[in-house]
């Protein structure tokens, strides 16, 4: 049997979920500098479908789901999304509970302090044309039906109070008549129980029952850890899991930062300083690049509280004492060999060399260093007493107004800590109580720990860029990389950095299977004139101005005809878009076009949703001038048709109410239509930028072993038009430049010069909706006209088949090219742009035939 993540994607296919709508009561009501990501999007979708849709292998009520989703990617996020939606599906009483006191008062930060950072709604939460406020409660006796009322407790909590018999306390009698939505966080804490096989009085039967007392209840459960490989966990979970997201896929998929081991033979202190001057090295690379960081260090003590009190005493004298001398016998330790073989020296004259290069001279460098880290930036996270006020310190290390540069911690952060700007984990002890082959539980938890620092920190260095993703994984030697690693500082103890990377390997943070490979530009290419002097024509995301909006048409709404059922009662109603309803061959339908309504109606409606607002209107429709041009315009409101279907007497007296709750659904309608076919963003024009300056000597890694790590370098020695040493592609791009090279003897014919660049993520072009796209390939061909040249910049992308129907939009993207063939000047010179259909072997003559094409 499947799991249901994998039964609700054979049900409905890949994209049947991609293209469901995001309902507006979660997109208009999460705080909208929340990214909305394609998995989340996803995790939203799969509830719609699983919660709405009827299918073989559909969960029973009461609906018992789980979210496997990786640490930083969001699953508050999803509960956050999740209660606004069931809000509106009639629900009113949340109980969240985890194990941890510490967890609560984080998801209180992120549901309740509308003045924090980490709140996770909008402001103003409006359902259904009414304000809806989150309310707290301390039991759901006190819960109104206006409002969304939670009860957060620890899972410890909520089992103590009903197995103590007390005046007045809570029975599993008292759930009977409440619908409830149960939502448990860091939920693998939960299955002692299942894993031991047998449910006793136990947290996990507590919430069963809890959630077995009405047929309407929800159970939501979301955890970053499910051990699959447990038989018992497995056969619970097997119809529940709706979403895997894990952390391999996660960080694969560039939403984390990546993690280097840093191993050094030096002693603790200089283990620490090394760490600082790291610290201090991204902060003044940042603030160059005009990123606004400020980077912490953690430094983990191994086993009591009283061992990382004592490690932070030693930090602070150890500041006090810190000498402009010490960065200097750093400096002087490394040398060409060690950079050359180390990861850690090579980042160390990285870091010095900038100082250097920006004449930051070692006493000052010393100078900052002490100022960051004087005992009020400095932090304990194992201190109870104080827990309230150091957790939200801890979760808000990002914010400007947060002087923390540095916590000391033993085991207290290794579940629930939101934190982005952690770039450095300093460990203060040595050797391993685990073997390499079996990590211990220490190792485990250091490598949990490493996982919540992984977590992405979001920078753009231009307007438009997704600053939630890496940017650098093909380009490993660029400066910026470094402020998308986290570095685990450890001594040299080969048995224990086996141990820590098989755990770490184990839990997605890293892949052993990867090798570098460097591309070096050809040194006959480098010393070529077209090298020296050719430009690349490049646009870039912008957002959008929306002046070329003119009609409802140019957002994509092509409905013009809605449908209204009115009900056979007056003062029901029922309302039913894009299918006929019920016993329609007794109703009649009769079209009102909608300036036929009263205008009163209209714009009441309007009033009541916060979209078609004349300030937010004025943003889209540039060319309306008033709310009555909207209504009155026929390519707005005024072109539309509502189809009132009922029994001919009922249509014969439309009341006003009537017609209000059509015009809100119709407003609700295209509301959603426009926020799904519109982006903010869109492409600039095209512009030059000189060659060089995108195309350089660079290293990337691919897997071992793979199709990708055997480069065709001896095919390519000979090849003067390809300019790179190797190409480390798939298989479909090695047959790409086999095919070409059977070409070029005719192209010659044709042009002066003809290059083929290996793009490796360099050069983005964007489309229409500011979608990014990375070609390929890039060949330009040179012809030379008396004092002019032509030359051709072709974008060129092979696609295997199995990706092709995936990727589509890039290969209409490319087509459009095809058919502009848009030529701009440069000075004397003439560049005309085109792209290619996809290639692939199966289409290899056809693509031929379009190469051909494309020169004449």
């Amino acid at each position: 049997m499947s799991f249901l993540y994998d039964v609700i994607l054979q049900e409905f296919g890949r994209k049947t979920i991609e293209n469901l709508a995001i309902p507006s009561v979660i997109s208009n009501n999460l705080k909208q500098d929340f990214n909305k990501r394609n998995y989340q999007k996803e995790a939203f979708q799969r509830f719609l479908l699983c919660y709405n849709e009827p299918f073989a292998g559909k969960p029973k009520n009461p609906l018992h789901l789980l979210y496997n989703m990786a640490t930083g990617s969001g699953k508050t996020l999803i509960m956050a999304g999740l209660i606004l939606y069931l809000y509106q599906q009639g629900y009113r009483n949340f109980l969240f509970f985890v194990h941890s006191k510490n967890l609560i008062l984080k998801t209180k930060e992120n549901f309740l302090n509308i003045n924090s950072s980490k709140y996770l709604f909008n402001n103003s939460i409006n359902i259904d044309d009414k304000e809806v406020f989150i309310r707290e409660v301390a039991e759901f006796s006190t819960a109104d039906s206006e409002n969304i009322n939670i009860k957060f407790t620890t899972i410890q909590q909520l089992h103590l109070d009903l197995i103590t018999h007390k005046e007045n306390s809570i029975t599993f009698e008292d759930f009977a008549n409440l619908k409830l939505v149960l939502i448990a966080d860091e939920a693998h804490h939960l299955n002692s129980a299942t894993k031991g096989g047998e449910l006793f009085e136990s947290w996990e039967r507590t919430v069963l029952k809890i959630f077995q007392q009405n047929y309407a209840n929800i159970l939501l459960e979301f955890t970053a850890t499910l051990s699959y490989e447990n038989q018992e966990i497995t056969k619970k979970y097997q119809d529940k899991v709706l979403f895997k997201y894990d952390l391999a896929k996660f960080r694969k998929d560039g939403f984390s930062k990546e993690i280097d081991i840093i191993c050094s033979p030096c002693n603790e202190k200089q283990r620490i300083i090394k760490a600082l001057i790291l610290n201090l090295y991204r902060q003044e690379l940042a603030s160059k690049h005009h990123i606004n960081l400020k980077p912490v260090i953690l430094f983990k003590a191994k086993k009591t509280v009283a061992e990382s009190q004592q490690n932070q005493e030693n930090f602070h004298r150890l500041i006090e004492e810190l000498s402009f001398l010490d960065i200097e016998e750093i400096a002087n330790s490394i040398n060409i060999e060690q950079v050359a073989k180390n990861s850690e020296s090579k980042i160390m004259q990285k870091a010095l060399s900038f100082f250097a290069n920006q004449n930051i001279a070692w006493p000052e460098v010393t100078r900052r260093i002490k100022n960051n880290f004087q005992p009020t930036n400095c932090l304990c996270a194992n201190n109870d007493a104080d827990a309230e006020k150091n957790q939200i310190l801890l979760n808000t290390l990002e914010d400007s107004n947060n002087p923390i540069r540095a916590v000391f911690a033993v085991h207290k952060l290794n579940e629930g800590w939101d934190v982005l700007n952690l770039f450095d984990i300093v460990r203060l002890y040595e050797k391993t109580d685990g073997k390499a082959e079996k990590p211990s539980k220490t190792t485990i938890a250091e490598a949990q720990l490493i996982g919540r620092g992984a977590r992405y920190f979001p920078f753009a260095l231009q307007e438009g860029q997704d600053k939630f993703i890496r940017k650098f994984d093909n380009d490993t030697a660029n400066d910026l990389r470094v402020l998308e690693e986290l570095f685990y500082h450890t001594k040299q103890e080969s048995e224990y950095i086996k141990e820590l990377t098989k755990a770490m390997v184990e839990m997605g943070l890293c892949e052993d299977n990867l090798v570098s490979k460097k591309l070096i530009l050809k040194d006959d290419f480098k010393k070529t004139n077209f090298y020296k002097n050719a430009k690349v024509v490049v646009n870039k995301k912008i957002p959008k101005d929306y002046y070329y909006v003119k009609s409802f048409s140019d957002l994509g709404v092509m409905k013009k005809n809605f449908i209204y059922q009115l009900s056979s009662a007056f003062g029901n109603k029922i309302t039913v878009f894009n299918h006929q309803p019920e016993n329609a061959e007794t109703k009649e339908v009769k079209e009102i076009l909608f300036n036929e309504i009263p205008k009163n109606v209209i714009y009441f409606a309007l009033a009541k949703n916060k979209f078609f607002d004349f300030d937010n209107l004025s943003k889209i429709f540039k060319n309306i001038s008033a709310t009555s041009d909207f209504i009155n315009n026929r390519n707005y409101l005024g072109g539309l048709v509502i189809e009132f279907i009922g029994l001919p007497e009922r249509l014969k007296f439309i009341s006003n109410n009537d017609y209000l709750l059509a015009v809100q659904q119709v407003l609700s309608s295209i509301e959603t239509e426009i926020k799904n076919n519109s982006t903010k963003f869109t492409a600039s024009g095209y512009y030059f930028v000189k060659l060089k300056e995108i195309f350089k000597d660079k290293e990337i890694r691919v897997e071992k072993n793979s199709e990708k790590a055997y480069g065709q370098e001896n095919f390519l020695v000979d090849k003067n038009w390809y300019v790179y040493n190797a190409n480390y592609g798939t298989s479909e791009e090695k047959a790409f430049i086999e095919m070409f090279s059977k070409k070029f003897t005719d192209l010659q014919l044709k042009f002066n010069n003809i290059y083929i660049i290996r793009n490796e993520r360099e050069l983005k072009i964007y489309n229409k909706l500011g979608q990014a796209f990375e070609p390929d390939f890039l060949l330009l061909c040179e012809k030379k006209e008396q004092e002019q040249s032509l030359i051709y910049q072709v974008f060129i992308e092979p696609k295997g088949a199995h990706l092709a129907q995936h990727d589509k939009w890039k290969e209409d993207f490319l087509l459009e090219l095809n058919n502009t063939k848009e030529i701009i000047k440069l000075e004397t010179d003439h560049y005309r742009i085109t792209g290619l259909p996809f290639y692939n072997q199966l289409n290899e003559n056809d693509f031929k035939k379009k190469l051909e094409e494309c020169f004449n």
